[in-house]
């Protein structure tokens, strides 16, 4: 697995394209990959690509960061997207193998954690008149309370618990306070993109996806299906930027 960092050059034309169109953005770092005939589902999904773009707390440029099983080739990008540093900057793309880290996470660690999500419920699911269940429609999940609950789920699916140790009251009015992870849960703004919707690509469909930053520690529980969650992304919108589980060692 490797982890890969980039720091995007904010005067670039495609930069800002890209960052304001999810659709874009996904395509770009793509571009990054090898070619994958044959492979069921998607190729992010076969090469296992997540990322997620964000901000620098202290520097406020936008980077993105990417984890993948393939070692990807930043070269490929148009020239100029990257921020140039000089010799005493940061690498610019940084690029290193996590393989031996993940691989030294057992049962029981705590860890800090990052994940950017796009927390969704399906509804209205329905079988065929063959008796094949069908997928529902998929709607956003709104306040913190149901947040909250939804990354409980995905814990407990994904085997691993986010820790209670302390109290915060919930976001919306009139909600009492009352005991919930310790974990911040940060509203982000909408996620929008755009899509060739037609037949033969001359409409175009705009996506919207609600996105909700989760900060803060976990236990693993089962490290098997905690190994799948790191690799695989956690919820929906994995080829939009959502889904990257980012970990840091607790301090005791």
């Amino acid at each position: 697995m490797y982890l890969s960092r980039l720091i995007l050059n904010p005067r670039s034309r495609e930069v800002r394209r890209d960052l304001a169109d999810c659709q874009a953005l996904h395509a770009r770092l793509m571009c990054a990959f090898p070619q994958v005939d044959g492979a069921k589902g998607s190729a992010r999904a076969a090469l296992g690509v997540l990322y997620r773009a964000e901000s620098d707390p202290r520097s406020g440029l936008a980077t993105v960061l990417v984890q993948s099983r393939s070692q990807p080739d930043w070269s490929r990008l148009p020239s100029g997207y990257l921020l140039q540093f000089g010799p005493d900057g940061p690498e610019n793309p940084a690029c290193k193998e996590v393989s031996a880290a993940y691989a030294a996470l057992g049962p029981g660690d705590v860890l800090i954690f990052r994940l950017l999500a796009n927390p969704t419920r399906k509804i209205a699911t329905r079988s065929g008149p063959n008796g094949e269940r069908r997928n529902g429609q998929r709607v956003e999940l709104r306040g913190e309370e149901a947040w909250h609950q939804w990354l409980a789920r995905k814990g407990e699916q994904g085997g691993f618990r986010v820790l209670s140790v302390r109290a915060r009251p919930c976001s919306s009015a009139g909600d009492a306070p009352g005991e919930v992870p310790d974990a911040r849960v940060t509203p982000r703004d909408k996620v929008v993109g755009y899509r060739d919707g037609g037949a033969e690509g001359t409409s175009q469909q705009k996506l919207t996806f609600g996105a909700v930053l989760f900060e803060g520690r976990l236990r693993i529980e089962d490290l098997a299906r905690f190994r799948q969650v790191l690799e695989g992304g956690i919820g929906s919108g994995k080829a939009y930027g959502f889904g990257l589980l980012s970990l840091a060692r607790a301090r005791e």
